[in-house]
């Protein structure tokens, strides 16, 4: 009886943490460039549940051989195995502002600089620039140009074509920076929309013919958040919380039955 404690605790506690990364999608459902996390709920590994006992074999030394009679496998419940984001495209909305920019494709990703000068990646394109004319992400991060340098311009009346290109003044100023991940879900997220790898930088998208890709400017990709299905896989994981927590509440009382009631003495 008491491992069905642990068996409905941890659909508890699995169903909670996905309700709180649904919550999270939900809660950026506006967010430009955001990808939503998916979840995986896995069972823990079945037990096999035997019998120990003894038997005699009518010999003269009287050998007791052990038998283990097979009573059935046990299942000691689930666990949130992973979460992913979902990489999809988002939908892509103009916004008028030249300093905005919308990727359109998979598995690119505008370069950026934290604050500690390590890559990162990023596909929220709403950009602004800075007191001294960089061009940066919303929390202040630099946007880089293919060289891996910091983008300055004079004013945010500069043209972007499709390729990335920055013009200026009818000049050539820089090259936007986009990184190719050939299986994005190496990427890890951090925070600010902002994605990490461990070991080597992504390689420029522009050298990669598996990259197909293009720049909008003036426009922002939205999040890929479906709003309506994340409502009802909120429900579903609120109900599948409340089951566990009925069946937890019926071997509570079980074991508050078996010990004040059971074998007592009138």
């Amino acid at each position: 009886m008491f491992k069905g404690f642990y068996t409905a605790a941890s659909g508890m506690i699995a169903q909670q943490r996905r309700t709180e990364i649904l919550t999270n999608n939900m809660s950026n459902a506006n967010t430009p460039g955001y990808k939503a996390d998916q979840t995986s709920v896995r069972a823990f590994p079945e037990m096999l549940l035997k019998r120990m006992d003894k038997t005699s074999i009518p010999v003269e030394n009287k050998l007791n051989v052990p038998l283990e009679p097979q009573i059935g496998a046990l299942n000691t419940g689930v666990y949130l195995q992973e979460t992913m984001p979902n990489f999809r495209q988002g939908d892509v909305r103009e916004t008028g502002l030249k300093t905005d920019l919308a990727l359109q494709g998979e598995s690119v990703f505008f370069a950026v600089q934290n604050g500690a000068g390590e890559p990162r990646y990023t596909r929220n394109g709403n950009f602004t620039l800075d007191l001294e004319g960089y061009l940066t992400t919303a929390s202040g991060f630099y946007v880089q140009d293919t060289e891996g340098r910091r983008i300055q311009l004079s004013s945010d009346q500069f043209e972007v074509d499709s390729s990335g290109r920055i013009t200026e003044n009818g000049q050539r100023v820089a090259q936007i920076g986009v990184a190719y991940a050939e299986n994005p879900n190496d990427l890890m997220k951090e925070g600010d929309g902002l994605y990490r790898i461990d070991g080597a930088a992504l390689p420029n998208a522009f050298e990669n013919e598996d990259a197909v890709f293009s720049i909008q400017q003036a426009a922002l990709e939205g999040s890929n958040t479906d709003t309506a299905r994340t409502m009802t896989d909120m429900m579903t994981a609120y109900r599948s919380f409340e089951a566990n927590q009925k069946v937890l509440a019926a071997y509570d009382r079980s074991m508050e039955k078996a010990a004040n009631e059971i074998g007592r003495v009138t």
